[in-house]
């Protein structure tokens, strides 16, 4: 008798055909389910983190490891609590300069300068431990390394290399801190930190404006890629601003 069962020629019954051409639509389906999936899941973590409220951080920004902390002034961020022990450090410094320079500064802007710094840095440190106080911001109590290195080379310069070296390395580091202002004072969703970033940033421009019109200010080494000079050559500037004034900082 004939079989009716017909073979093609790769020896594979239809039914074993059907059987494999099955799984391989459903494999395709799957690799294309993992395929749309990824893309989602890693689309669902960028907006988890987005609706947290934490801001990418900032150049240059330490994060202490402690996360977003909740506070009765609102959110702090790692960049919140790194630019108040920032605004710290700033002051433990600053006010030692500045006091150097009223004492051994030549020029009258010299001295204005170094009297801007002691009166800001002032009122800044007193607002500064009061917010670390209510955040519990652990704040440090001494200049870091690179700072007290700072303060060595004014206090082993002398004559006209101190007042340039006072100059150069005070503006370069407000305009550093200046940047780190901006973004906290824009960004912040904390009432307290808020409130210094305003403060700081009227103290640091008025710094940055006195430090300037002593005429010895060289611009061109201010880039970050400048290291912070220390032992100034070029020639004084003549005819260097000598305000009779001091402005309020407040």
């Amino acid at each position: 008798m004939l079989s009716f069962r017909r073979r093609s020629g790769t020896g594979l019954s239809v039914a074993t055909k059907y059987t494999i051409g099955s799984g391989l639509v459903i494999t395709a389906l799957a690799v294309t389910l993992i395929a749309l999936l990824i893309p989602v899941a890693k689309y669902g973590d960028r907006a988890s983190a987005a609706t947290t409220g934490a801001a990418a951080p900032a150049s240059g920004v330490v994060d202490d490891g402690a996360g977003i902390m909740s506070t009765a002034y609102g959110p702090l961020t790692p960049t919140d609590r790194d630019f108040v022990r920032k605004v710290r450090l700033a002051g433990l410094w600053e006010l030692p300069a500045g006091r150097q320079a009223q004492q051994r500064g030549t020029r009258p802007s010299v001295r204005t300068a170094g009297e801007h710094l002691v009166m800001g840095h002032t009122d800044l440190d007193r607002q500064v431990l009061q917010v670390g106080q209510a955040l519990g911001i652990d704040l440090p109590d001494r200049p870091n390394a690179q700072q007290q290195g700072w303060l060595d080379q004014m206090t082993a310069a002398q004559g006209n290399e101190y007042e340039r070296l006072f100059v150069q390395l005070l503006r370069r580091a407000h305009g550093k801190v200046f940047q780190l202002v901006a973004q906290v004072r824009a960004q912040t969703r904390n009432s307290m930190v808020r409130a210094l970033a305003t403060s700081a940033n009227t103290t640091v421009l008025d710094h940055i404006t006195v430090l300037e019109e002593s005429g010895l200010v060289d611009f061109d080494s201010l880039s970050d890629a400048s290291p912070a000079p220390s032992s100034p050559s070029s020639p004084l500037q003549q005819g260097a601003s000598s305000p009779s004034s001091v402005r309020s900082t407040k």
